[in-house]
């Protein structure tokens, strides 16, 4: 596991205790240090909109990365300078926005999915049937358990959410 600065530390503190998720915390944990590294290591404290610009203008004009990518970075700063800086960054930031074209899925046959299907062990034939059926993401699937599963009408629920049909 990688040490942390006690700042980092103090945020993931703040997180956890407003009970983000894990993955959230890590993404934006990941988003600050860069936005830190970028400014040769000053405290956020000490830097506002202008170094914000900076940073984006920079992950998309030298980096290019996707708008998707930006978005993530601009969301993991406010946080930052909302909840942990407490001085909201401007509502006009004027940076750079990715014109790189996102990327279209690639969609499988129903042959093709025949295909791999049968290719699969047991051990992973009804988890996949369920995701391909059903449309369940992978976390969604990973998490799935008996109980959330009625099995009288082939339909399974999450928490409060209204049964999907799983035929």
């Amino acid at each position: 596991m990688k040490t942390r600065s006690p700042y980092l530390n103090y945020i993931a503190d703040y997180m956890l205790t407003r009970q983000y998720s894990l993955r959230t915390i890590n993404a934006y944990l990941g988003w600050i240090a860069k936005f830190i590294h970028f400014h040769n290591k000053r405290h956020p404290s000490s830097m506002g909109d202008a170094e914000v610009k900076a940073f984006l203008d920079h992950i998309v004009l030298k980096r290019n990365m996707s708008p998707r990518t930006q978005s993530a970075a601009l969301n993991a700063l406010a946080f930052l300078y909302k909840h942990i800086v407490k001085n909201e960054l401007s509502l006009n930031l004027n940076f750079a926005r990715s014109n790189r074209q996102p990327k279209l899925p690639v969609v499988m046959t129903p042959d093709e999915v025949k295909q791999l299907m049968s290719h699969l062990s047991r051990r992973y034939y009804l988890i996949t049937g369920l995701m391909y059926g059903s449309g369940l993401r992978v976390m969604e699937a990973v998490q799935l358990r008996v109980k959330d599963i009625d099995f009288i009408t082939n339909a399974f629920k999450f928490g409060t959410e209204k049964a999907t049909s799983i035929v």
